[in-house]
């Protein structure tokens, strides 16, 4: 898999900083993307950033997200709730690695607090250009 031509970001306040050096990374790439804000690092309620996300995934305006908040639980478990969703909470390369390779995860979900941006960089072009491998995680990932 090669990165996708078009990526949706969001992120609640404790992802801003992180999030705006990311649209910077992969602009650098040549990735149109859709940012769903937040557009500050005032205090705000990440679920409103996940699901406005998952929700323009839905609708087939991307195929493909980045969600962060401080820990990522709270921007995962929102996202999780729509179908169609597989966000994983990745914290090292090879959680993202099989997130996209074993579950087909289409939203990586990078806790801001407790990983460097040079970790989240590394952790984003592992999950944009690795293939799902199908096979016996298919009947698994249908039952999701």
């Amino acid at each position: 898999m090669y990165f996708p031509a078009k990526i949706i970001i969001g992120s609640d306040h404790a992802g801003f900083a992180y999030k705006q050096q990311i649209i910077d990374y992969l602009s650098d790439k040549d990735i149109e993307i859709i940012d769903v804000g937040t557009d500050a690092d005032a205090s705000c309620d990440y679920p409103d950033y996940a699901h406005a996300l998952a929700k323009k995934i839905e609708n087939k305006e991307a195929e493909y997200g980045i969600l962060l908040c401080g820990s990522a639980n709270g921007v995962a478990m929102a996202a999780n709730k729509h179908q169609k969703i597989r966000a994983a909470l990745c914290w090292e390369n090879e959680i993202a690695h099989l997130a996209r390779l074993h579950n087909d995860a289409n939203v990586l979900c990078l806790p801001a607090r407790y990983i460097n941006i040079e970790t989240a960089f590394e952790m984003i072009n592992t999950f944009f250009t690795t293939d799902f491998e199908g096979g016996r995680h298919q009947k698994r990932v249908d039952k999701i």
